[in-house]
């Protein structure tokens, strides 16, 4: 394993350590409101502390993104956090979410990890050597169209603007398909596609935090990722899809029909 995916890990689990330890006492929390339907805890921040001081203990100079404090400046090596993907999930004890962490050099991913501490589940990968949960390794689902296909999504919650497109898209997949899944936590959904819980993944409206982890398990696993138009810029427009190969295309030819202009963009 790559030196930095292990440093990765080990941030992960730092991370992680701070999630459980506050998680039956949820109801004490100082909470704030970020926008409409997004918060944010002072479990986030000291996660995230926690977090980045471990990777800063070992490459201080490397650059950071991260949800809650933004961007550190650095070197080209940048790490892209994410300390409470689920925090809604969190705050009503619901046991959904993850910590996620992603490695990117010029805009290349090179490490990620994504940990479900309530689980004790460590998914993680390196460019090139594959996508473990633990230390079993992971494979995209086989599955070949939307019939018996188990999809996860995440519904819009804060900006509405794609709403009706969305549900558009819902409406075509769910049609076919063994159904739909809404569990909260994007990494993690990422994740559970990459190790073949889910067979396929669409979302609109992500940041780079939520997704960077996950796509690199998703690539490592033998899957896909990509926007709406299949191109590669998912990261920048935070819309996805993703799944095997063949599974992917019927996606994008499902949602095609739905898709506006600003959506294309």
């Amino acid at each position: 394993m790559h030196p930095m995916t292990n440093i990765a890990i080990r941030a992960a689990r730092d991370g992680g350590r701070v999630l459980t330890r506050y998680f039956d006492r949820v109801g004490s929390l100082k909470i704030e409101t970020k926008q409409q339907n997004d918060y944010v805890s002072e479990v986030d921040r000291t996660s995230e502390a926690a977090i980045i001081k471990t990777i800063k203990r070992y490459y201080p100079e490397h650059a950071i993104l991260a949800e809650e404090s933004g961007l550190h400046e650095g070197s080209e090596f940048e790490w892209i956090i994410d300390p409470l993907d689920g925090t809604t999930n969190y705050l009503h004890g619901f046991p959904q979410f993850s910590v996620s962490i992603a490695l990117r050099h010029r805009g290349e991913l090179l490490s990620a990890v994504v940990y479900d501490p309530m689980r004790e589940e460590l998914f993680h990968a390196t460019k090139g050597e594959g996508a473990f949960i633990n230390d079993r390794r992971m494979r995209v689902s086989p599955r070949k169209g939307l019939d018996g296909s188990l999809l996860g999504t995440g519904i819009p919650y804060r900006d509405m603007t794609h709403a009706d497109a969305y549900f558009g898209m819902m409406r075509d997949l769910i049609v076919d398909s063994a159904g739909v899944r809404r569990p909260g936590s994007a990494a993690l959904d990422f994740a559970w596609l990459a190790m073949g819980r889910i067979d396929g993944f669409w979302e609109l409206g992500l940041a780079p935090w939520d997704i960077a982890g996950g796509a690199l398990l998703i690539k490592e696993a033998g899957g896909i990722i990509t926007d709406l138009s299949g191109g590669s810029r998912y990261l920048e427009t935070g819309n996805v899809v993703a799944a095997n190969m063949k599974l992917h295309k019927v996606m994008l030819d499902t949602i095609k029909p739905h898709m506006s202009a600003s959506l294309k963009e």
